[in-house]
């Protein structure tokens, strides 16, 4: 299944991500969203990590786990991911940012793997998904 491109959930999840992207200090052209169910956000972001001083950071997100930091290969395929941020599958831009800073500081913020699978409603996801399509002053951010 894949979102409508201009349904509010779509209009949602692509400005969840730029205020995430923006919260992190990344570009407006840091990030991808992959429309097809299960629903996945990329962002490049500045950084390196100790031990791996030639790979970039960036930071992943998928509906079913929610946020991760990992590094990029150099052979084009996926990432490889480090640490999760936690249960929660939307959290607050600010917060994102911060588990961030925690990464790039060292401080090995989150767990390393994946949290459960999450059990949430389609309709849950997608109506909060479509709070963040609505302007900043009406929006509800938890």
């Amino acid at each position: 299944m894949e979102l409508d491109f201009e349904d509010a959930a779509a209009r949602g999840l692509r400005g969840y991500v730029r205020l995430v992207a923006e919260a992190c200090g990344a570009g407006p052209n840091c990030s991808f969203i992959e429309w097809d169910r299960p629903l996945r956000a990329y962002i490049a972001v500045d950084g390196r990590l100790p031990g791996f001083p030639t790979r970039d950071v960036a930071l992943w997100w998928q509906e079913e786990h929610g946020w991760a930091a990992g590094i990029e290969t150099h052979s084009g395929q996926d990432i490889i991911l480090l640490t999760y941020l936690g249960t929660e599958a939307l959290p607050a831009p600010r917060v994102v940012a911060r588990f961030l800073a925690e990464v790039l500081g060292r401080r090995h913020p989150g767990q390393p793997q994946p949290p459960a699978l999450r059990r949430v409603t389609d309709d849950d996801l997608l109506d909060r998904l479509a709070d963040y399509a609505r302007p900043a002053l009406v929006r509800h951010n938890p």
